[in-house]
């Protein structure tokens, strides 16, 4: 039995999977992908695959949209946490 599991940024779920783990339809993650809010990666077909990582920032999104940022809001958003989990991570690694 193989026990390998895929890379967080390999895109493995189809679209209807990946918006039923995150509880949200469809056409909000076809409309996030309009946005810019993430890119999944797509198959020689073009069917959409989305990653662990893909799924954790989706969770991010239905988080800031709870809170009220609107799409536009959520665009700037996310660099700014993005960057400061890389910043902390940075530090970390020093100490």
């Amino acid at each position: 039995m193989d026990d390998r599991q895929p890379r967080a940024a390999q895109g493995v779920y189809g679209i209807s999977v990946a918006a039923d783990l995150v509880g949200t339809g469809v056409q909000n993650l076809r409309a996030y992908e309009t946005a810019g809010l993430l890119t999944p990666a797509r198959t020689a077909g073009g069917t959409r695959r989305y990653s662990a990582d893909d799924l954790d920032r989706l969770r991010r999104i239905g988080r800031l949209l709870a809170e009220g940022l609107n799409l536009a809001g959520i665009a700037m958003v996310l660099p700014l946490q993005d960057e400061n989990a890389r910043l902390r991570a940075q530090v970390d690694e020093g100490s």
